[in-house]
């Protein structure tokens, strides 16, 4: 198998205001817009968007009941780990935005440090220097 550096496993996060999302993602959090396609009849609504992280991988998103056959998670209710070296970064960017922060940065018992942050929707996003056994 050859790899191109390409993440393998894409999180997908559905948002009740997934333009606002877009905003919090990018401008706050840091990542990197690669792609966003709008719903033809309702710019408003995202019908697929990809991110790239700049520390390495990436997560898809778009507005809720774009894929009415499939369950429907509740926006606000997801979470997500972010590798970053940067925890200090992350969380002064959430602070400064106004954002939610859930947890100071901490040290784990793992060797690890983290911050927990929650996007406008309450889904909680772990920025951590963990990146796995």
């Amino acid at each position: 198998m050859t790899s191109d550096n390409n993440p393998g496993v894409w999180p997908t996060l559905i948002f009740s205001d997934a333009e606002a999302a877009r905003v919090f993602m990018t401008e706050v959090l840091g990542f990197t817009e690669t792609l966003t396609v709008r719903d033809d009849n309702d710019s408003t609504r995202i019908v697929h968007a990809e991110l790239k992280w700049p520390e390495g991988g990436g997560l898809m998103y778009g507005s809720g009941g774009n894929h009415p056959d499939y369950p429907q998670p509740v926006p606000g209710t997801q979470w997500v780990y972010v590798c970053t070296a940067d925890i200090d970064g992350v969380h002064r960017r959430v602070a400064d935005a106004g954002g939610k922060v859930v947890t100071e940065p901490y040290e784990t018992d793992y060797g690890a440090r983290n911050v927990a942050i929650a996007d406008p929707e309450g889904n909680v996003w772990t920025f951590g220097t963990y990146p796995g056994a």
